[in-house]
């Protein structure tokens, strides 16, 4: 399927690559697969987060996701650390275009994103999270992580103040040090969602908020040529490239450039055969939180950070 830029009556080509899917393995008997892994979970968690106030603004606070390389950013109180909310990647996503608070742009600022990104953190942050108290185990970040598909956990002490965030990664971390004889065919994606190069950005945080999902895979011809992120998506705004183009500070302009002019030269990929050991360490190594599985030059699935996580804890 060819890209089509020009006829924006035809949805861009935001499609589905159908693969013969691995079976269901069915709910994870956490009692007897992580018992070997209680303990309190500041062990691996992050003690000293960074966090934002409501009163922060949101460029502020992309800048400072994009700065350090952040998913997500607890907001607190600045004197007692009282967490308030949570601003993460999807929700940065959902302002610039993806769903309801993008309303925030087109509604109260008529279109005017300069003027919407200097609105504070508590117009788009998510104030009813999940959190973790300093004494809850490994096991239930692991049930936390799987069953409702959140990749940061913020901890609280007794009153309510921020102790510490752990992430997917730091559970894989440690749910890895045990060998797997498990093929990345066996666990990974093989449903995937994938874009064209010249699909406009805002399409691509749309198709993001729509199917909860942080990565689209980018192909011409059904041949991969890239994978753009939520992150990828935040930076252009963190990294100033959004307004280098500007002229009236339209959303639609902001949003309506290509997502090729997102992709970066490095591309790293797998194949089916791997095993997922070898995959985690990679993906450690080179702090990434999905690849692209390709057999015979071609995509025929994905594997995530939440895929390896599950994986590890069904043994």
């Amino acid at each position: 399927m060819q890209p089509n830029s020009n006829n924006s009556e035809k949805k861009p080509a935001d499609r589905l690559l159908k693969m013969p899917g691995k079976r269901d393995r069915g709910p994870i008997d956490f009692e007897t697969r992580i018992s070997g892994y209680e303990g309190e979970i500041m062990a691996i968690a992050t003690r000293n987060v960074v966090a934002a106030q409501r009163t922060t603004t949101i460029i502020q606070a992309v800048e400072i996701m994009t700065r350090e390389g952040f998913r997500r950013l607890p907001v607190v109180d600045a004197g007692t650390r009282r967490l308030r909310g949570i601003v993460t990647v999807s929700d940065i996503i959902d302002f610039m275009g993806g769903g309801d608070k993008f309303n925030l742009v087109q509604v109260k600022h008529r279109g005017n994103f300069l003027a919407a990104i200097n609105e504070n953190l508590r117009e788009i942050m998510t104030p009813q999270m999940v959190t973790m108290p300093v004494a809850g185990s490994i096991a239930d970040a692991v049930d936390i992580i799987i069953n409702k598909n959140i990749g940061g956990i913020p901890i609280t002490g007794a009153e309510g103040d921020l102790k510490g965030i752990v992430t997917e990664r730091d559970v894989m971390k440690v749910l890895t040090t045990e060998n797997s004889g498990r093929k990345v065919e066996d666990i990974m994606k093989s449903s995937v969602r994938v874009t064209s190069p010249d699909t406009p950005i805002g399409k691509v945080c749309e198709e993001m908020v729509k199917c909860r999902f942080r990565r689209l895979p980018v192909v011409v011809d059904d041949v991969l040529c890239g994978i753009v992120t939520a992150t990828d998506i935040m930076s252009y705004l963190g990294k100033g490239k959004a307004f280098e183009q500007l002229t009236t500070g339209d959303s639609a302009e902001v949003m309506g450039a290509p997502v090729r002019s997102l992709l970066s030269g490095e591309l790293y990929t797998t194949t089916p055969d791997r095993n997922i050991h070898e995959i985690v360490v990679e993906m450690l190594r080179r702090r990434i939180g999905a690849l692209p599985v390709l057999e015979d030059s071609h995509l025929v699935g994905l594997v995530t950070e939440y895929d390896l996580v599950k994986a590890f804890a069904e043994g």
